[in-house]
This record gives C-alpha cells, structure tokens and sequence, in this order.
C-alpha cells in the first residue's frame, strides 16, 4: 500500500481525496518509480477540483509530474536506483500521475535526473520550468537574440513566466513582464524583469496592429492577451504560445502575419519528442540561476496539495509549488 491523491468520478459525484492504494491498481508499465516528489501545476489544478476536463480516465492519480527512483524496471534504458523526471505524456489525464508515492510507467517518457538538480530542484522546475525552456529555445531557434530588442512574458509570477524571465535574463535578453498581481512585482524584478506591465493592458479586444515594441515573447494566457502580444510584435518578431490561462480562443487578424512577417510559435510541452526535452533539461542546467529556483518554488506535503489546488487556479500562487509526496 502507498499514499496518494485518488480522483474519483461515479453516481456521488466527482471528487478528489487523500488515500491509501494498493499497489496492485498501478497501472500498465515497464517501470516502477518510488515517487520523491512531484509538483502542482494548473492542469493538475483543474484536475483536483474538476473545474476543466483534464481526466479522462477513472480512477485517476493527478500529478503531470515526477521525480523519484527506479524500484523495478524491465526497460532496457534504466536500471533499479536510478534517479528519474517525468513530465506529460498525458500523465494524470489518462495515465496514472506523481501525486502518490509510487508510479507504474512506460521507460520512453522518463528522462534521468540531471546531475545539476536535487529531486526538489528539478520539481522546483518540473513541466512549467521545462516549458519555459522550450519557449526559450524556439525563440533561439527562430533568430531572436538579446540585441533585437525586449521580450514580453506573460503571467510572470507564474511558474512558467517565473522560469522564462530567470533563463531570459541570464542569457542576457531584456525582459518585460506582463502580470496582474501588483503584489508581486519585487519578486517578478528579482528574477530580471526590467519593468512589469498590467494585464489589463493585453486582456481586452484590441487594434489588429499596434504599436512594435516586442522582439520576442512567451505567452501563457492566450485569448486576446495573445492577439494583442501578436498585434505589438516588432517586425519580423517571435511569439511562443504554451498556455491557455485566459481562454482557448485567440480573437486575432492576420496583419501581424502578412504585414509584419511575426511567427507565432505552439510549444506543446506534453508529447514533445524525447531529444527535444532531454536538450532542454541539459539547458536548464547550464542556464537557469539554481540560486533563484529558492526564490521560484515553494514545498507543501501531499496532504496539502488538495487545498492548494483551488489556490493555484485563483492566482493565489506565485510561482511554483513542489509536493513532497512522502510528508
């Protein structure tokens, strides 16, 4: 038996509860992590307290995050002791995810733990922190340099924005933070922003162009925060887009397209193929401030992170939150 956060969904309605499973429910897989720590990230979020269609399969273990060791394994990859990270793969939606103290998965979605982190560091990073970078890395990709001018993140206390604007910044780009928590904007300046700018400002229709200001960005909300990041992108600039906090809909034209020859770039961070997320973690290594991830994440126990779900979708929470599954 070990501990974990079941979500259930029958005649009594959907729910969420802290309880004992026998390990002879995990489900299919070539490999047994003995789970450390996982992580609470918006989907979990909407998972636990059912407020989106994250789970599509009952019972379900949330969780789109691991860290742990290998306890069994016939996978040819990985060997018993080993230390693992998992992140998607649609984990906690369709497939058993972190938050429990055991997990039973496929070998091809793990990667090992780099040697840079500590289980809580790499938690402290996990799915938003790893999504940040491949934000990061289409920016490089597209041609976007720290010389071409300022790069807009949104949602910055977050924990996707909180990661972007720490790797952005130490590799030397000039980052403006966009953010709706006025409370929190010495914490958005520690991480490097040079200046912080209400949400109010991108969240309502707007012009199909607008003012150049942006050479690059990181999106999280989408909506018309999106189309008006899109409509104020310099020529030629780079839109990353991997989140949806403000609506799936993206209520655009497209001049920024024809006119200024913007890319918008989709990140998906849950299917992204295996080298593509191994060359991201070996990035985070080398350019994310281990020293700010202190900063970054805080640690609840796993009995706590039920409650701290509806905190996380009421933006109670500012960037990211580590869930030590055994306390």
């Amino acid at each position: 038996m070990f501990k974990g956060i079941l979500i259930e969904k029958d005649e009594a309605g959907y729910r969420a509860s802290l309880t004992d499973i026998d390990e002879g429910q995990l489900p299919a897989g070539d490999v047994t992590v003995r789970v450390s720590h996982s992580t609470l990230n918006y989907k979990d979020g909407l998972a636990i307290t059912g407020k989106g269609p994250v789970v599509r399969r009952f019972p379900m273990v949330p969780g789109i995050d691991l860290v742990g060791t290998v306890e069994q394994t016939t996978h040819p990859e990985y060997k018993v002791g080993d230390a693992v990270v998992l992140n998607g793969w649609g984990v906690g939606e369709v497939h058993w995810g972190g938050l429990a103290q055991k997990a039973r998965l496929n070998g091809n979605w793990l990667v090992p733990l780099p040697a840079q982190f500590t289980p809580q560091q790499a938690m402290g990073i996990g799915t938003a922190g790893y999504t940040a970078m491949l934000c990061v890395l289409a920016l490089e990709r597209h041609g976007v340099k720290p010389e071409h001018g300022e790069i807009l993140v949104t949602g910055a206390a977050g924990g996707v924005g909180s990661v972007a604007t720490a790797v952005l910044t130490k590799l030397g780009y000039t980052v403006v933070a966009v953010s709706g928590r006025p409370e929190e904007s010495d914490y958005i300046k520690s991480l490097g922003a040079v200046e912080i700018l209400d949400r109010a400002l991108f969240s309502s229709p707007g012009k199909p162009l607008g003012k150049e200001r942006w050479a690059g960005a990181v999106d999280v909300v989408g909506s018309h925060t999106l189309a008006n990041v899109c409509a104020t992108t310099k020529y030629r600039g780079v839109v990353t887009a991997c989140g949806l906090a403000g609506g799936m809909d993206f209520p655009a034209s497209v001049a920024p397209f024809i006119l200024r020859a913007i890319t918008l770039a989709g990140i998906d961070s849950v299917m992204c193929p295996r080298p593509d997320r191994l060359e991201a973690w070996r990035r985070l290594g080398s350019d994310l401030d281990i020293a700010k991830l202190g900063m970054i994440s805080k640690e609840i126990g796993l009995n706590d992170a039920i409650s701290h779900a509806s905190k996380l979708l009421n933006g109670e929470i500012k960037g990211r939150v580590v869930v030590d599954v055994n306390r």
